[in-house]
């Protein structure tokens, strides 16, 4: 690609240069052609002026990559990885930080606005956190590809299923980023080398632990190679031979738990690395004060947590709260956290198992009367649990949110429907480097 960074005179653009309008959910530049088609150009940034090439053509749009930068904007930033283009884990290197925050706060008002017909009162400033090396679990795809000199280790390439050749990467912690290329030797020494497709990776402050998926048996002498390098790089194996349910700690035996911290609530909470937690520990506390303080949370008042996971929202609001109630549809994360609150010592908790994708107003109602309620779902959504919603609906719902298309989904029927007043919304810059948006909003019900 041809770089040209000065500010050429509109007369003297190509006829096939096109002006990025706005950024995407998945971060690439919007654009459209005079004959009004619209263009999803991966790599450009709003007000750029570029030249573009299409990889996919469709009747009423086209998907295209970058080939001239014409005119910059002042948001564009030389990427930090050498991988960055090739490897799909990110698609945000080359936007300033700041500028990030600003194009993922558009695309949360994009989406309120435009698919739930919705606008909040009043926006919050962002959470902000580190940019780089902030993601303590990442799962690193495996495969032996002998004419790259071996096997590779890391994620998928973009636009495609072959794993990039990498050996480091600058989202992950240093000390992970810094194993890439000692794994990529450990598993070409191994007999099982081809029947190990991916490496799950958990970082926490106590214990790193790689959880190796094997397809077959792991033989003694591959035992003992990673003994080895578990010794060398004090990392802890956890071995997976079929499904999540089948992990097993391996070595050391002697390893710390898995556990991170919320020191603010004084709060240990274990965990399996099967089970889920923010990736991003230095934004997951941020988050949950932000929570708390739009929620409001006291001493009177019964509280529901739902899509609780392990408690992570649970415990802390229970801090405050009279009692708590967290529903989740997995029984093993209910089990943790309900073993969670016994280990920190809460008893104002309470927690259930319940299939939230299919709540209806009956089974919402068998719960009993909430004060209040915070909902964090996974992408799917709420839309369930927000029409169930009947005239014993609590008056507040804090909404954690991954997807800002399911929020602006589920926003509508609370704000159009339900009787609430969308108050407040920001987002938390969960994911640097990447398109992926994380909110958090109010709803205030009208009375």
């Amino acid at each position: 690609m041809d770089d040209i960074p000065n500010d050429p005179p509109r007369q003297s653009l190509p006829a096939d240069a096109v002006v990025i309008e706005s950024l995407d959910h998945e971060g690439r530049g919007i654009a459209h052609r005079p004959d009004g088609k619209t263009l999803f150009i991966d790599g450009a940034i709003t007000g750029e002026v570029v030249q573009y090439s299409p990889w996919r053509k469709k009747d009423s749009y086209e998907m295209a990559q970058m080939t001239r930068l014409l005119r910059a904007s002042p948001l564009r930033t030389q990427p930090r990885c050498r991988h960055f283009g090739v490897c799909g884990g990110c698609s945000l290197q080359h936007i300033d930080p700041v500028g990030q925050v600003a194009a993922k706060q558009r695309v949360l008002e994009d989406s309120l606005q435009h698919i739930g017909k919705v606008r909040p009162d009043y926006w919050l400033p962002a959470i902000h956190g580190p940019a780089w090396g902030y993601r303590t679990r990442a799962r690193l795809s495996v495969k032996r590809v002998e004419k790259k000199g071996g096997v590779l280790v890391g994620f998928h390439e973009r636009r495609n299923s072959f794993i990039a050749d990498m050996e480091s990467c600058e989202t992950l912690p240093p000390r992970i980023s810094a194993l890439i290329k000692p794994l990529r030797q450990l598993i070409a020494s191994m007999e099982l080398s081809a029947a190990i497709p991916q490496i799950e990776v958990v970082a926490t402050t106590q214990v790193d632990a790689l959880v190796l998926r094997h397809m077959q048996p792991v033989g003694e002498a591959d035992r003992q190679r990673l003994r080895d390098f578990a010794d060398k790089h004090h990392i802890q194996w956890w071995l997976q031979a079929k499904g999540p349910d089948t992990i097993t700690a391996f070595y050391p035996p002697d390893a710390p738990e898995l556990a991170y911290q919320l020191t603010e609530f004084g709060l240990t909470m274990p965990f399996r690395p099967s089970e889920f937690t923010q990736i991003n520990t230095e934004i997951n506390p941020l988050l949950i004060r932000r929570a708390l303080q739009l929620l409001q949370p006291q001493a009177s008042e019964r509280i529901a947590d739902l899509f609780c996971g392990l408690g992570n929202f649970t415990l802390p609001i229970a801090r405050f709260a009279g009692h708590v109630t967290g529903i989740e549809g997995s029984a093993q994360l209910v089990a943790r956290a309900e073993a969670n609150a016994i280990r920190n010592g809460m008893s104002n908790v309470a927690f259930g198992v319940a299939n939230l994708f299919e709540m209806t107003s009956e089974q919402l109602a068998r719960l009993g009367h909430f004060d209040k309620i915070l909902i964090d779902p996974p992408r799917d959504g709420a839309l369930a649990v927000v029409q169930s919603l009947g005239e014993s609906a609590p008056e507040r719902i804090v909404y954690v949110s991954c997807n800002p298309a399911t929020l602006a989904r589920d926003a509508s029927i609370l704000v159009h429907e339900k009787g609430y007043r969308l108050v407040c919304a920001g987002i938390a810059n969960m994911f640097p480097q990447t398109a992926h948006v994380e909110s958090v909003t109010l709803f205030q019900r009208n009375r």
